[in-house]
């Protein structure tokens, strides 16, 4: 990653306006009742007093009406700080702005530690997966959310584009960079999609992408007549969704 691609990230995620459009989409459209946060939640499995720290929250949504188990404490942290201010307002956790490569905490802190839609930002994987072990204790459990190569291809079709960040952390190539630090390693999809009943919706997606000021020239009429076309004729516009989790334990 370029540091004008840094620079991109930062204004990109300065707030959860351009994370609202996406969420939204999702939070609308999706077909499975089992919502991403509260699968991703229950996979953690959190125990009595243990210590908890999301890398990357956003605005804290892994958290939102969840019940935590009597003397678990969290801390959520986040690049930007306009995602930590919006975050901390809204959870009763301490809350940090600080960069994935270089975490401000002390070795062995942590039983758990997420990181959530959010390694292919950063710069040096290597740099943060090994800050990542650091912080954990021995034992302790990560967990990496991403996407896969199918996510969203009905788009990407129209669009004769591809999703380049699951070209450097993905569900496809995350497990064996993540087995570079840590044991037991897995990965978990979460079974879900989109029908879209709206056109609009979709494009708000694609617009709020740093990667779709990139696409061709009338492409984004293209889609907009692609997805009303299908949702003419059959009810919706199907979009896939490959989304899930690798999972490994501090050595």
């Amino acid at each position: 990653m370029t540091l004008s691609d840094r620079r991109g990230v930062r204004e990109q995620y300065k707030d959860s306006s351009n994370f609202g459009a996406r969420v939204a989409l999702h939070a609308r459209f999706s077909t499975n009742p089992y919502r991403w946060t509260d699968w991703v939640f229950d996979r953690l499995r959190l125990a009595r007093g243990e210590r908890v720290l999301e890398v990357g929250c956003g605005p804290g949504l892994l958290w939102f009406g969840k019940a935590l188990p009597d003397d678990a404490r969290v801390v959520i942290s986040d690049l930007s700080p306009g995602m930590v201010a919006e975050a901390s307002s809204a959870l009763p956790f301490a809350a940090v702005a600080t960069d994935a490569q270089a975490l401000p905490f002390a070795d062995a802190s942590f039983d758990v530690l997420v990181a959530n839609h959010m390694l292919y930002h950063v710069p040096d994987l290597d740099a943060a997966l090994a800050e990542f072990s650091r912080v954990l204790r021995p034992g302790g459990r990560f967990f990496a959310t991403t996407n896969g190569d199918s996510q969203f291809k009905e788009v990407r079709a129209v669009l004769k584009t591809r999703f380049s960040y699951v070209d450097v952390f993905g569900l496809e190539n995350g497990p064996p960079r993540i087995a570079k630090y840590f044991d037991d390693v897995t990965m978990e999809r979460h079974d879900d999609t989109i029908e879209a009943t709206e056109v609009e919706p979709v494009l708000a997606y694609l617009r709020s992408m740093s990667s779709f000021r990139r696409v061709r020239p009338g492409a984004e009429r293209e889609l907009a007549e692609k997805v009303r076309a299908e949702i003419e004729q059959r009810g919706s516009f199907h979009i896939t969704k490959d989304a899930g989790v690798i999972t490994g334990r501090r050595r």
